[in-house]
């Protein structure tokens, strides 16, 4: 059911912003590039990428998420394309980290670079880390994304050590391709305390629009009695997650296709060209750009006026082509 406009935006002051069906937003994934060390199958086309001159400035990443802070953000992932790609990436670290009302800044890397800049992460602010993992076997991560495994365990070690606490790592499954390799995934959680995710196959690329490519996560659950559901770290997490008796981390499952998580969706997108994307499985778009060269209002106007329009759910099982990529979009 649709949400009183009138409740809009929560009461006096504006710190809460509630979407036309009643879901409180408080998450901002804020793209930062969508330049990257890797080419995942999955992820990329090869057409169209915003260049390096395009992207927004530090100081136009700090205004965005300043003010959608005080619009009830509280917790901003940043992404892209490879965020540490960018030069000034602990600058924006250490930027948002001073914003009043953000509770945790965490990142989502491919790792290839993150073992010798974890620890200046660490202290610019950052809370915690994903790192996409597609395949624990070398050769095949190589074909999936080529890239190197060894410096994404590298890069796990080097987050542990420091505290970016919890290291959660995200594999993409591809039936045929890597998904035999689940419970070796799961076996990384035994000894340390990682979150393994396993995440459902996309329509975000051409490989995504082979649906029989796209693995179940529910088969998996039901498949492994061993699971213990535990309650969801934060509102709004698309995460199924469990844990192993004996096991230091946890597992999880991201189901879009299967298990939708629409209703609880708590989350917006800035692109790292400006553009504001209230939902990943829609191509609506809204481009902050001339709002950043007018007042910090008008700038809370336009994002106000474009989380009404948020949409009640994706349509990935009704033949949707995203216009954009995942590196495009930010991940």
């Amino acid at each position: 059911m649709a949400a009183d406009p009138g409740t809009l935006f929560g009461r006096a002051g504006g710190k809460s912003m509630i979407d036309r069906f009643g879901r409180t937003i408080q998450y901002l994934r804020l793209s930062v590039t969508e330049r990257c060390t890797l080419r995942c199958v999955y992820c990329r086309k090869e057409e169209g990428f915003c260049p390096k001159a395009a992207e927004l400035s530090r100081n136009d990443f700090f205004r965005i998420a300043q003010v959608c802070a005080q619009l009830g953000i509280n917790r901003i992932r940043l992404t892209g394309g490879e965020p540490l790609l960018r030069r000034d990436i602990v600058e924006i670290v250490e930027d948002l980290a001073t914003i009043p009302g953000i509770e945790e800044l965490t990142m989502t890397s491919n790792a290839q670079m993150l073992a010798e800049n974890a620890a200046r992460l660490k202290k610019a602010g950052l809370t915690r880390i994903n790192i996409s993992i597609d395949s624990l076997d070398a050769k095949k991560y190589k074909e999936l994304t080529g890239g190197e495994l060894s410096a994404v365990l590298a890069g796990i070690d080097e987050a542990l050590r420091v505290g970016l606490l919890p290291v959660k790592l995200n594999m993409v499954l591809i039936k045929g391709v890597n998904d035999e390799e689940v419970d070796d995934l799961i076996a990384l959680a035994k000894e340390r305390p990682l979150d393994v995710r396993i995440i459902e196959l996309m329509p975000m690329a051409e490989l995504g629009q082979d649906r029989s490519l796209v693995v179940n996560n529910q088969d998996l659950i039901a498949a492994r009695p061993y699971l213990k559901p535990v309650p969801s770290r934060y509102a709004g997490q698309p995460s199924q997650d469990f844990t192993i008796d004996g096991y230091l981390g946890r597992v999880g499952f991201i189901s879009p296709i299967y298990h939708r998580f629409c209703s609880t969706c708590n989350r917006v997108r800035v692109m790292s060209d400006g553009m504001l994307r209230p939902c990943l499985g829609n191509n609506m778009e809204v481009s902050l750009k001339n709002a950043l060269l007018k007042s910090d209002e008008d700038l809370k106007a336009i994002i106000r006026e474009t989380i009404v329009q948020k949409p009640a759910g994706h349509h990935f099982e009704t033949g949707f082509e995203s216009h954009k990529s995942m590196a495009e979009i930010g991940g």
